[in-house]
């Protein structure tokens, strides 16, 4: 069994009085059954916030086997009360996190019958905003960035490699990270994304830019980073081992930054990019959906929100005082 996570040893620490060595025991399995399900991310992110809500509860002198849903009704109340530090409210995004930890707790507690009924069964989440990506890439910025790392490094072929990736498939963070030598089909170009997320599996078709740059990667550049035969991983650090998602962030941005792009890209910028280039090239947004493994045509459909330059050409192009 692992060790707890520094969030849920702050909460054992905290609530010496309260938390018994069975809810601690539960909260163990707790976190080995979000292993098996999510990426370590979101695990890491689920347990911040669960333990927010068992301070909150321990707090009002409630343990989990005495909640009752009236309670988790006022939890989410002083949740959509709560401020930064700058007197700002948190995005609704934050909302939908924190709810999601707690319901997930106890609907395992439920399943798990450590409790007769799921008291978070009847809390709703709250809605999400669904503003526009910032800071999307014109598809010139993307060639520049994608077009910038050097191919006659092994580190070079590999940035090359990541960015293509990431322009083609729109692929998150974190299944870059986990892709290995058998997810990718070079001769066929499909990438597989095993285990994405929600534990769903998807094929991505690869552009022959794409492939090339993968390709010359495997050839010529992987098999001259450190630990390469100790590993099937695709991508690896420079000295060895598995990428950091800060790492792959700063890959990015450096790149951005080498060919005068002075605003902040991620890897996520790709992936908000690719679906609007996508979309404004006629691309169906259903293919969209299943390109970047949304669950819902919701999350994609903020896409389809007309830019504000778009608009502003239309005008200058249809528009009887347009020119």
């Amino acid at each position: 069994m692992k060790a707890l996570t520094p969030n849920m040893r702050t909460c054992e620490r905290n609530q010496q009085g309260s938390v018994s060595p069975r809810l601690l025991r539960i909260l163990k399995l707790f976190k080995d059954y979000l292993e098996v399900r999510f990426a370590e991310r979101t695990v890491v992110s689920y347990l911040a916030d669960l333990d927010m809500c068992l301070r909150w509860l321990s707090e009002k002198g409630l343990v989990p086997q005495d909640v009752r849903t009236t309670d988790l009704l006022a939890y989410q109340s002083d949740l959509f009360a709560s401020r930064k530090k700058d007197g700002m409210p948190y995005s609704s995004s934050v909302f939908v996190n924190r709810i999601s930890a707690m319901k997930c707790f106890f609907r395992f507690l439920y399943r798990r019958s450590y409790l007769l009924h799921d008291p978070a069964a009847a809390v709703d989440y709250p809605k999400l905003d669904m503003r526009l990506p910032r800071g999307i890439l014109t598809k010139a910025e993307a060639r520049k960035i994608v077009e910038a790392p050097p191919k006659k490094t092994p580190q070079g072929l590999r940035d090359r490699a990541i960015l293509e990736t990431f322009y083609a498939t729109g692929i998150r963070v974190t299944e870059l990270k986990n892709l290995t030598l058998s997810d990718i089909d070079t001769e066929e170009r499909i990438l597989r994304v095993i285990a994405g997320k929600g534990s769903k599996d998807r094929n991505l078709p690869l552009t022959y830019a794409a492939k090339d740059a993968i390709e010359r990667y495997l050839v010529s550049g992987r098999p001259k980073l450190r630990g390469a035969r100790r590993t099937n991983r695709v991508f690896m650090a420079p000295r060895g081992g598995r990428l950091h998602t800060a790492t792959v962030n700063d890959i990015v941005h450096a790149w951005a930054r080498a060919v005068k792009i002075k605003r902040k890209i991620t890897c996520h910028t790709f992936r908000h990019s690719v679906a609007t280039h996508l979309l404004q090239g006629g691309a169906d947004i259903r293919h969209i959906q299943t390109l970047l493994g949304h669950a819902s045509l919701q999350a994609t459909e903020r896409y389809t929100r007309v830019d504000v330059s778009d608009l502003k050409e239309v005008i200058r192009r249809a528009h009887p005082r347009g020119k």
